[in-house]
């Protein structure tokens, strides 16, 4: 039986940064792209709230964008920083929560891909990030937000398990949905990540809380920020020329929300 560990799944960023950084070509694309048919007519300057260990900060910042970031964790920041550093690029990521924050010069574009949002426990943090998230962005300037909807029709899926390896190392995760309360808005997660080195094999154990959103409930909080407007709606296919109308069913969106 594998060694298993109850811990911050947040706390190994060499380990998640495998797990969410190995298919970011995708996201990067779809970034580069809404930029072009939605921002404003110069994108150079992004900012990524809870930007954990900066996987697609990195990215950017080699095509030539001026990046910075914030994250609660401080190993993940650090693993940001690091990487940047070895790079050539500035140590642009901050300690910071991303439902409290200033910045000192304003972006023109913001993204926050894979449900980092749903971290925040209640609906005056929600606004609070948006309107910090306004601020932030210059006039016309994007937010890409994206996060799993709970669907009010059919059945919302339950369980994800994705893996990938570098070099000598693998990594495994699943992820499933412990309990979900509809009346207090809150989805309970367990996850593992599954971690095999040449010299080890053990578990990581964590559990993690998400904010439910309904399409409603989404509708409802963007109207309480009237300074970004809802202008598209993609799904996690992040094909650029298919947008998607929120139906019932509706689970992953990306929203494009511009500053006004």
């Amino acid at each position: 039986m594998p060694e298993t560990v109850a811990a911050n799944l947040y706390d190994y960023p060499k380990y998640y940064d495998l797990i969410f950084g190995n298919d970011w070509k995708a996201e990067y694309d779809f970034l580069l792209a809404a930029f072009e048919k939605h921002g404003p007519k110069r994108v150079r300057r992004l900012f990524e709230p809870a930007c954990g260990t900066g996987r697609l900060l990195i990215k950017l910042a080699q095509a030539g964008y001026e990046v910075a970031g914030n994250d609660l964790n401080p190993k993940a920041v650090a693993f940001c920083n690091d990487r940047l550093a070895r790079y050539g690029f500035p140590r642009s990521a901050v300690v910071g929560d991303m439902s409290d924050f200033r910045v000192k010069k304003p972006y023109d574009a913001a993204f926050n891909p894979i449900n980092s949002f749903r971290h925040l426990p209640t609906e005056a943090q929600a606004r609070s990030h948006l309107q910090c998230v306004a601020r932030a962005l210059r006039r016309g300037g994007l937010y890409l937000l994206g996060l799993h909807l709970t669907p009010t029709r059919g059945a919302p899926i339950e369980e994800e398990a994705w893996g990938a390896r570098r070099g000598n190392l693998a990594v495994n995760s699943y992820m499933w949905t412990k309990s979900r309360d509809l009346k207090r808005r809150n989805e309970q997660l367990g996850m593992t990540f599954d971690v095999y080195t040449p010299t080890r094999q053990f578990r990581i154990e964590d559990e993690m809380h998400y904010r439910i959103y309904t399409a409603r409930h989404m509708r409802a909080l963007l109207a309480g920020v009237p300074e970004l407007e809802h202008i598209e709606t993609y799904d996690f296919h992040y094909d650029i020329d298919e947008p998607v109308e929120i139906s019932p069913e509706t689970e992953d969106v990306v929203l494009v929300l511009r500053k006004r």
